[in-house]
């Protein structure tokens, strides 16, 4: 509290179906196959989703090494041609969700810069997962950019939000946070005392039920910020 005023100082946002969707109604926007690497397509899931934590907290190097563990796993040649072909038509599908980013997000993050709030991403990525970050409209509009591989940590690992309020400078209660609710993400933030809220612009999802707040827009969040505001 300060002069009377409390103000919040920062707004944290999740990437995926939050600022950016994979989703085309209920088609992915683009895929790719992983049927040259010459595994069962359910072994091939079931191996891929056992490494997931693995592959967010950046124990593998790369996109690359995770596909070779795999193979190794299951006694299969490592072809680097056939994986670096595989590896290069993920980055494409991964890359195209940052080409088309809704105007009223964009809107949104600046309407809140102008306001004076700090802004900042937390997401649980891979490298490849985010190699256009940084070509994206988005990446000059944050001031920090918190990516799993990168803290070795994944949401809802606690330290991976203190590490973004420390980066930002700012007090958990004084934040909020912005995800579909993925990952227990919401749960994740609120358990260190920020507030959380689900953004549903996206995709809808009961996944938390009533227990944090559902927000229908983008636009939505610039009331959250001014309702903060008391006298």
């Amino acid at each position: 509290m300060l002069g009377g005023i409390y103000i919040i100082q920062a707004v944290f946002f999740d990437l995926y179906e939050t600022l950016i969707t994979e989703w085309e109604g209920d088609q992915k926007k683009a895929t790719y196959s992983v049927a040259k690497l010459g595994l069962d397509e359910q072994v091939y899931r079931k191996a891929w989703a056992e490494r997931m934590d693995r592959r967010m907290t950046g124990a593998f190097e790369n996109h690359q090494c995770a596909l070779e563990d795999i193979l190794k796993s299951h006694n299969q040649t490592v072809d680097k041609s056939i994986i670096d072909e595989i590896h290069l038509q993920r980055v494409h599908v991964k890359t195209v969700p940052f080409l088309n980013i809704d105007s009223e997000i964009i809107n949104t993050l600046h309407l809140l810069k102008n306001m004076n709030i700090k802004l900042g991403l937390i997401s649980n990525c891979a490298p490849e997962e985010v190699e256009s970050w940084s070509q994206s409209p988005l990446a000059e509009i944050f001031d920090t950019t918190i990516f799993s591989y990168k803290v070795k940590y994944a949401k809802p690992n606690p330290k991976i939000y203190t590490i973004a309020c420390e980066a930002l400078q700012v007090a958990p209660q004084d934040s909020i946070f912005i995800g579909d609710g993925g990952s227990n993400e919401l749960q994740g933030a609120a358990d260190v005392g920020i507030n959380s809220y689900q953004a549903t612009w996206f995709r809808q999802s009961n996944l938390h039920g009533d227990v944090f707040p559902k927000l229908n827009s983008p636009g939505d969040v610039i009331g959250i910020v001014k309702s903060k505001l008391e006298v």
